[in-house]
């Protein structure tokens, strides 16, 4: 498998994870945790949807992508253009949401950086296999590094 295809695979079970783990905190935790464990696990799942979109991006930009998407949908709760929507479906307020919060723009920092941390981590480990004498050159980073 290439390493796009397998970004993209490891991205697609991520997305998928990371929406389980997103409704999921809200039936084994309560009150502030399940609700910035939520907020900053939005972040994580615009982190993994653009690494999905661009298998090859870095960390840092999928990162900085990430937290500026989720930063512009709650500031678009400013305007209140998502409340009405958000009161008649449950994914429309899943996805968007229906009113400010300003600590929530602090947890979608908190989950990008926790993202492009793993992701980071990931990578790195995976350069290090690869450099082991008479491994294959890959590409790292978005780079193509070899030995």
């Amino acid at each position: 498998m290439g390493v796009v295809a397998r970004a993209r695979t490891v991205a697609g079970v991520a997305v998928v994870g990371t929406v389980v783990a997103g409704l999921g905190i809200r039936v084994v935790a309560e009150g502030d945790v399940a609700k910035y464990g939520g907020v900053a696990l939005y972040a994580v799942l615009v982190y993994v949807l653009v690494v999905l979109a661009a298998p090859r991006v870095r960390p840092v930009v999928a990162g900085a992508v990430a937290f500026a998407f989720s930063c512009a949908v709650e500031l678009v709760q400013l305007s209140g253009v998502t409340a009405g929507p958000a009161e008649r479906s449950v994914i429309v307020r899943l996805v968007l949401g229906s009113t400010f919060n300003a600590p929530d723009l602090l947890w979608y920092a908190v989950g990008a950086a926790l993202a492009a941390s793993a992701h980071t981590w990931a990578v790195g480990r995976r350069a290090a296999r690869e450099r082991r004498p008479g491994a294959p050159r890959a590409a790292v980073g978005g780079r193509w590094r070899g030995p």
